[in-house]
Order: structure tokens, then C-alpha cells, then sequence
């Protein structure tokens, strides 16, 4: 497989006219660290990673010339710096790279009506009513390329075959600034020498089940019978592995991908134990989940606390309510009774996380017997308006006005889905 440095990279340097290659995966290449430097031109070709320099940071992006130092996204930010102390750090700008976004989905909207994002940066596309007009796969691909560098200044790698699996697999290998054409009959002389690790669902664990099975490569798990595989890694998960191996992957490009949750999580700059503190941030947890919900027409029903420990142990626990809401405060009163059940107030945490799960679209069910939100609604309601027009931050709960135990911009926050 092709390391996050670029090392080990394979691209399609001739066209090629397959018609069974019709699936595409396209993937900007360290892209957050790549908007950045669009404003840092003097920096390009340094290490330079993006994040906040907190302790308790973690890297968010880094650019290839840091990351074959061996830093890559989601490391805590001070072992980053310990393995290249000469890298740039630059602060992130998510309006930017949503903005740079924003285009290049375009972009693959003009190629082909068929799209489906899979993140900010990444996506399928199914081009096979593309071909009369545009041409060969091959031609495709170099063509949506080039339109992203010309109208971005960014670069992107492409991965095209008969299915997703196979494609992502194929623009992984192509970074950086790639494409890789996968032809549905040299699938598996492709696939079979990879390592397990490019079946997708093989973690540290399973990887481990599997290696001590004596395999090493997808072709290995390809040639073990489906029953020792089940037998291991259990009915479904054998299945899936075999299946896989053998490039079986049936899913089709769909234009709306469903949000499953949503929901935001600090990391504190020094383990806290005051539960004053605590509770704020749930607050201001929950009143992120909840503008995010109600910017998609969401409501959600099942309420779910996240919490790290200052030895890293991470517990999650959750509630579902009797109706659905996308009001901040029925999600904090729901969390804050979570956590006060725990009856770890005084513990060390170190993160603390709240999220929304069984999504629905807002006003789908009927509405409850006895809603007392409608104050409240009118009010958050009228938060998101102010918002809107003049950014946020000016308006928000009295309780988040003073912050003076803690820290006014956490050193780490992210969003989840």
C-alpha cells in the first residue's frame, strides 16, 4: 500500500477506453495543509502541518514533506513536533477549506450528475453516462484533474474502476497528484499482492486475528477457506473479508449519503475535575449539535455523552428520548443527567464529547402531546438568525458569556459524524 508520504505510488500513464471502469474516487491531496499554503506560498515544499499548538493539540492536516517524517493527522501535536521540530505550524481555517470544497463538488457535478461526497474532501462519482460526451474513463479522470488545479490551485488524486472499493484503493495508491485506472479484468492481479490492511474494516485488531492465521496479503485471505475466516473474525465479519478479497463489492454511487449523527468533542488543555466546568461545556457541546442540526432540517433522538479520561480510558453512554428534538437545551438536559448518573464528577477528563444519533428529517413525525419548547424554540431560533447575519459568537447563553475556569478557545475541538 502507498504510505501517507507518497512513497510506494503508482499512476496510469496511458489512456485507457475500459468500459467496465465507470466508478471514480476523488481525493484532495492533504487538503486543509494545501488550502493553507495557497495563503503561504513561501512555505511550499517545508513541513508544515495545521493545527493548534496547544499540548493538547492534535495535528488536523499535515503536507507530505512533514509526513515523511512521520506525522499525520489525528497525533497528538507535541510527538509531532518531536519527530520534525523544524515544521511550520499553521492555525486552521475551516471557512477556507469549506469555500475550496464547495468548488470542487461542483466541478464533479459538471462531469457527471452522479455524485456522492464522502467528506469535505473526498467523493465518488459514476460516469458512465459521461463517456459519449467526455470520453474514456482515463480522459475523465485528467480532465476533472485539471479543472480542480485550474480553478483551485489544488491537487487531487483519482482512482477509476468497476467498483468503490477497488477505486478508493486505487487513488490511495496514486497520491500525491495521481491517477490510477483499474481495468475490471486486472482487478485481482491489483488487489491479491496488497497487504490485509487494504481490506477495508481491518484495524489493529483484526489485523492481528488475521496475521496470526499466517496472512499477509489479500490474496492470502482470498485462498482461506470462507469457514476458517468465520471462524475467526466471526459470521458477518468472515464474510465481509471474503468477500472483499475477492474485489465483490456491489454497491452503487448514491447522490444523498444519510447523516448517521452529529456531534462536536473538546480536548482540554489540562485534565479537568471540576464538574462546573464540565457541565459548560456540555452546554456549549449541545448548542453546537443543536444549530448543526437545525442548519440540515435534522432532529435527532438518541443523545450520546462522550467522555476521555486523563489515562485515556474512553467511555460513551447514552439516552434516547421520547421525541425528537434539535433544541439545545433538551440535549443538554439530557446529557448533563447522563453525566451526573456516572457519578465520576471528580474524575480527571481530559475529553468531553456530546452527539445526536437516529437523524430524521425535522417535522417527519408528529408533533408531541405536551411540547413546552416553543419559548425556548423562538429563542434558538432567533440565535441562528443573528448567526447568520452577523457570524458567530455574538449571541449566545448567558452561562458561556464568562469563561474563567477554563480556557475562552479550547486548544482542540472537531466535529463528528
Amino acid at each position: 500500500m502507498s504510505k501517507q508520504d507518497g512513497s510506494g505510488r503508482q499512476v496510469s500513464d496511458a489512456p485507457t477506453d475500459d468500459t467496465t471502469a465507470n466508478i471514480m474516487h476523488v481525493d484532495m491531496d492533504a487538503f486543509f495543509a494545501s488550502v493553507e499554503l495557497l495563503e503561504r506560498p513561501d512555505l511550499k515544499g517545508l513541513p508544515v502541518i495545521v493545527g493548534h499548538r496547544g499540548g493538547r493539540s492534535v495535528v488536523t492536516a499535515a503536507t507530505y514533506e512533514a509526513r515523511k517524517y512521520g506525522v499525520n493527522s489525528a497525533m497528538p501535536m507535541s510527538i509531532a513536533l518531536r519527530k520534525c521540530p523544524n515544521a511550520v505550524v499553521l492555525e486552521p481555517h475551516f471557512e477556507r477549506y469549506t469555500h475550496f470544497s464547495r468548488i470542487v463538488m461542483a466541478i464533479c457535478h459538471d462531469l457527471t450528475p452522479l455524485v456522492e461526497p464522502l467528506s469535505i474532501d473526498e467523493a465518488f462519482l459514476d460516469v458512465t453516462g459521461a463517456r459519449k460526451l467526455l470520453g474514456s474513463p482515463f480522459e475523465i479522470a485528467t480532465l476533472l484533474r485539471s479543472r480542480v488545479y485550474a480553478e483551485t490551485g489544488l491537487h487531487c488524486s483519482v482512482g477509476v474502476a468497476a467498483t468503490k472499493f477497488i477505486a478508493k484503493l486505487a487513488s490511495g495508491l496514486s497520491k500525491p497528484d495521481g491517477l490510477l485506472v483499474i481495468p475490471l479484468e486486472d482487478t485481482l492481479a491489483f488487489l491479491h499482492p496488497l497487504p490485509i490492511t487494504a481490506l477495508w474494516g481491518v484495524g489493529a485488531k483484526t489485523g492481528e486475528q488475521l496475521t496470526r492465521l499466517g496472512l499477509r496479503t489479500v490474496g492470502d485471505v482470498a485462498s482461506t477457506p470462507l469457514a476458517t475466516l468465520q471462524k475467526t473474525l466471526g459470521d458477518a465479519g468472515g464474510r465481509k473479508m471474503h468477500e472483499l478479497s475477492w474485489a465483490r463489492d456491489s454497491r452503487s454511487v448514491t447522490l444523498h449519503s444519510e447523516e448517521k449523527s452529529v456531534g462536536h468533542e473538546v480536548t482540554f488543555e489540562h485534565d479537568i475535575t471540576d464538574p462546573q466546568i464540565i457541565r459548560r461545556e456540555l452546554l456549549r457541546m449541545s448548542d453546537k449539535v443543536a444549530v448543526r442540526l437545525r442548519s440540515a432540517g435534522m432532529v435527532g433522538r438518541t443523545v450520546v455523552l462522550k467522555l476521555r479520561f486523563g489515562d485515556f480510558t474512553t467511555i460513551t453512554r447514552s439516552r434516547t428520548l421520547t421525541e425528537p428534538t434539535d433544541l439545545a437545551r433538551s440535549i443538554y438536559s439530557e446529557v448533563t443527567d447522563v453525566y451526573e448518573a456516572l457519578g465520576k464528577q471528580h474524575s480527571r477528563i481530559r475529553l468531553v464529547g456530546v452527539r445526536m444519533e437516529q437523524l430524521a428529517p425535522a417535522g417527519s413525525g408528529a408533533p408531541g402531546l405536551w411540547e413546552t419548547n416553543e419559548g425556548w424554540r423562538e429563542a434558538e431560533q432567533a440565535m441562528d438568525a443573528v448567526t447568520a447575519r452577523f457570524g458567530s459568537g455574538l449571541v449566545r447563553p448567558a452561562t458561556l458569556v464568562r469563561k474563567p475556569e477554563a480556557p475562552q478557545k479550547p486548544p482542540h475541538e472537531s466535529s463528528a459524524r
